[in-house]
């Protein structure tokens, strides 16, 4: 683990240089003594993929404090912190497969030589970590998928990508949460609402992921919009 200034007010700790599940309970767990260590001094935190940003209050705190305070917090958070597969919340979203809202449905399935039954089947069978939130508010990167269905981004994005849209990007899944330009495989939509002003955002980094494939009608009757 590293730690390098990114502005006059915050700092990055880097506990990785690739994506890997076993990272992210780690970043919590720092995440988490930091702001109980050093909670007076902290502005906020901003854990990714394989990194945690840490803004500090300037009135309170230099770089080289920060750093003298996060230290030891790292020294007890070696490679061995880790957290079973079942750690975190669990969160089930309910996903409508089908050609007719996952635009790339039948594109994934043909580049993966399988079927879009195989394609829905390995899909929903996994049960995926948020590694981080971001890109629009309510967005989680979640991995890893199932690598006989991992696909490219596409190579032109699209200009709408409707609310409640899954997609698949390489190694990642995620649901987009409102309407937005982008470049992942749509393979099905979820009528869960992700993220409202009122509640904010249903995922959080270190949440797990289940996708339950429903019908048509139970989509409708959920709330999604064909």
């Amino acid at each position: 683990m590293s730690i390098e200034p990114v502005s006059e007010d915050s700092v990055l700790i880097r506990f990785g240089d690739q994506l890997d599940e076993q990272l992210t309970p780690r970043i919590l767990a720092a995440q988490a003594r930091i702001a109980s260590q050093l909670g007076d001094w902290i502005i906020d935190q901003v854990p990714a993929y394989t990194t945690l940003l840490v803004v500090y209050d300037l009135h309170k705190v230099d770089f080289r404090r920060v750093v003298a305070g996060i230290e030891p917090i790292l020294a007890g958070i070696d490679e061995g912190t880790s957290a079973p597969r079942d750690k975190g919340r669990l969160i089930e979203l309910p996903v409508y497969y089908h050609p007719e809202v996952g635009l790339d449905l039948e594109a994934v399935a043909e580049r993966a030589g399988l079927t879009i039954e195989d394609v829905i089947v390995r899909h929903s069978a996994t049960t995926y970590r948020v590694f981080a939130m971001g890109f629009a508010p309510g967005f989680g990167f979640m991995g890893t998928v199932d690598p006989s269905i991992a696909t490219p981004r596409k190579s032109t994005p699209r200009q709408r990508v409707p609310a409640g849209s899954v997609g698949i990007a390489n190694q990642q899944t995620a649901v987009y949460p409102s309407v937005s330009p982008g470049g992942w495989n749509i393979i099905g939509r979820c009528p869960t609402q992700l993220f409202s002003l009122e509640r904010l955002s249903l995922l959080q980094a270190g949440d797990r992921v289940a996708f339950r494939a429903i019908s048509r009608d139970e989509f409708v009757d959920q709330g999604g919009e064909l």
